[in-house]
């Protein structure tokens, strides 16, 4: 059984017992969270999808670590204009695992 969720504009596919990084959510290490923008849950030879989500479904996750991704560098530059600028970047994240994937009808 797997399931494809919505968070802050991302799509995300996911099992049971699975641990995925995701942007940051705010709350505190162990909190349990609901996330209730599922677009389609598949359950061995059923698929459900959602217009635009599932009415009544919701995944069930766990809070295990905030954190920073490796810098990126941002670099724009004009040729022969004497321009360069250099930016570097810090994308915070969140990891979760799932617990549940709940779908009443």
């Amino acid at each position: 059984m797997y399931a494809v969720f919505d968070s802050c504009g991302k799509q995300y596919k996911v099992i049971q017992g699975q641990t995925i990084k995701v942007e940051k959510i705010i709350g505190n290490i162990g909190d349990k969270i609901e996330f209730k923008n599922v677009l389609i849950i598949y359950n061995k030879d059923k698929i459900n999808i959602g217009n635009p989500i599932i009415p009544g479904a919701k995944i069930i996750a766990q809070l295990i670590l905030h954190g920073k991704n490796k810098k990126i560098k941002i670099i724009k530059f004009r040729r022969r204009k004497h321009f360069r600028k250099t930016q570097g970047h810090r994308q915070l994240f969140t990891n979760i695992k799932i617990l549940k994937i709940k779908y009443s009808i």
